[in-house]
């Protein structure tokens, strides 16, 4: 029997959902959770990764379990065990053939930004006080949509077979004077949303203009595109599924 858990995590204090070898990750520290819980070892399978430093308020990951279990009383005992700085919400049996890599058809993630300093907001925000031209950075936005190719904005030496995405949205909101940036795709390359919200800073500080934007994208090198925003303002918010 396949099952999906929805969690959430800050990723404030791991190296990234991934498992590695010599570094906290998310996806080795619920693999223990569930193999002490469940008597056995599991291991589960992520929705994708997200590097080190980057939150998650919903990430979905699947196992399979062919003893049946009380799901409410193990998601208990599961949050009763794990860290504070991770949550699991729901356990979904779903069919044997269901991934949540593979199947996922949408994901979200927003990006933050604190424009004043703001000491409770150190590691889940980037505080950035420099004056932004959000209108200009929002018709930036606006032109992801003309492009599918985003090899510009993907960290170097990836094992991809492509650089192609489908984005849905692309928008920056101000929020109490702070600065939020949500974009949806059907994919993301690795690095990708952080690249991609560095740039739009260069056009909100006029450093690069629109015609520059479109010239990085379609000239697919990295190393014009603007740098890599720090990943504690970055959270993975929806992943999004056709039978769910």
């Amino acid at each position: 029997m396949r099952y999906f858990i929805k969690l959430a995590y800050n990723g404030t204090h791991y190296h990234g959902w991934q498992y590695q070898p010599n570094a906290a990750s998310v996806q080795e520290t619920m693999n223990k959770a569930f193999s002490v819980l469940l008597n056995t070892e599991i291991n589960l399978m992520g929705a994708g990764r997200t590097d080190t430093g980057v939150h998650a308020k919903e990430m979905y990951a699947h196992f399979d379990f062919e003893t049946p279990f009380d799901i409410p009383n193990l998601v208990h005992k599961l949050n009763s065990y794990l860290p504070k700085d991770i949550v699991v919400y729901d356990i979904i049996p779903v069919s044997d053939e269901a991934h949540t890599r593979f199947d996922a058809v949408k994901r979200t993630y927003e990006y933050q930004i604190n424009t004043f300093k703001d000491v409770f907001l150190q590691e889940q925000s980037w505080y950035f006080h420099q004056k932004l031209d959000v209108d200009l950075m929002n018709e930036a936005a606006k032109l992801l949509f003309n492009h599918t190719d985003f090899q510009c904005f993907s960290k170097v030496n990836t094992d991809v077979n492509t650089f192609d995405c489908t984005i849905f949205e692309a928008y920056w909101k101000q929020e109490n004077g702070n600065l939020i940036f949500t974009i949806s795709a059907n994919r993301f390359l690795r690095n990708m949303v952080r690249a991609i919200v560095g740039t739009l800073v260069n056009i909100g500080l006029y450093k690069i203009t629109l015609a520059d934007f479109t010239a990085i994208i379609e000239g697919k090198n990295r190393d014009k595109a603007g740098f890599s925003v720090p990943a504690h303002g970055l959270y993975l918010t929806k992943i999004e599924y056709d039978y769910l």
